[in-house]
């Protein structure tokens, strides 16, 4: 159970409670905010309050987030394209169309279902929905994933990510014909105000996001890069992209109407490099382009 105070300052009075809070953390929806809101988790002056709540100059909010509800998680054998594997950390391949984690709602197919079948020890850091899950990668994009098999391992992983000496490699196709050979768009990230489900390039409540591209290929109307990652913020790359006006093919939610006929975004993670927490050694792997990928790229050069 997490908890935290905020103090209401002049520029935020005659706010509603609801987007106070949301603004507060990005990982906040407003939808989660009322709820919690309605279930007594969040109150003004210790007192119990409504989403549509005005605050005044100096308004004490408590926030108490409760703790998830333990979802029973079933191991499930998948036949998973794992690239390396010790004591310590696990590299797999994910499929497009493969979530990461379950969700309340969704609790089953997932690849942690198939981790939990294929290995007993998982780190417990992310808890029990997000056992051994270090980062993730969306559900229509495929590549690899490291995993961590216990908790020193997990916590030397996620500070690589935090220094960012992690390496992650992605190719993409994106609309548009680029024109420059490479570029770095370094442009902040946060929750969309207008849909809380999308992020876009905000610099109210958002994070630091970075990201190195390349040209590879050029078609018609279409380009093929490969983007570097520098941080690792939600659907970075598919807003990044769209922010500069090449957005990914297939992408529905941040690309045109008409696109590519494609299930989702052509985005793959090919290459991932990292420091393996016990050795020191500096491990390395690379994940061809899964088989729709290399065929659009043939379509494209026809």
């Amino acid at each position: 159970m997490n908890q935290f105070e905020l103090t209401i300052e002049e520029h935020q009075q005659n706010d509603r409670i609801d987007k106070i809070v949301s603004a507060f953390n990005s990982e906040w929806s407003r939808t989660q905010v009322q709820t919690w809101i309605k279930d007594g988790n969040i109150t003004v002056n210790e007192n119990k309050t409504k989403p549509n709540y005005k605050v005044n100059l100096g308004d004490k909010i408590q926030i108490v987030i409760p703790d998830p509800e333990p979802l029973d998680v079933v191991p499930e054998e998948m036949n998973l394209d794992i690239y390396y594997e010790d004591g310590d950390v696990l590299v797999v391949n994910k499929p497009k169309g493969m979530v990461v984690h379950p969700a309340p709602g969704h609790v089953s197919g997932t690849l942690v279902n198939g981790l939990m079948a294929h290995c007993k020890d998982l780190s417990g850091i992310n808890g029990v929905l997000r056992p051994g899950i270090v980062h993730r990668i969306d559900k229509d994009t495929s590549g690899l994933l490291m995993v961590a098999k216990n908790d020193v391992a997990h916590e030397s992983l996620v500070n690589q990510l935090v220094e960012k000496t992690v390496t992650r490699k992605y190719k993409a196709i994106v609309h548009g014909v680029i024109p420059h050979d490479q570029g770095t768009i370094d442009a902040p990230i946060g929750r969309d105000k207008k849909d809380r489900q999308s992020m876009t390039v905000t610099d109210e409540n958002s994070k630091v996001a970075v990201t190195h591209f390349n040209v590879l290929e050029r078609f018609k109307d279409f380009t093929f890069i490969e983007c570097q990652l520098e941080t690792g913020r939600t659907h970075q790359i598919r807003v990044h992209m769209k922010y500069i006006g090449y957005p990914l093919a297939g992408d529905p939610k941040y690309g045109p109407k008409k696109t590519l006929e494609l299930d989702g975004q052509a985005l793959h993670a090919g290459l991932l490099g990292f420091v393996h927490p016990r050795t020191k050694e500096y491990l390395e792997f690379e994940a061809p382009l899964p088989a729709y990928f290399e065929e659009l790229l043939e379509k494209l050069r026809h």
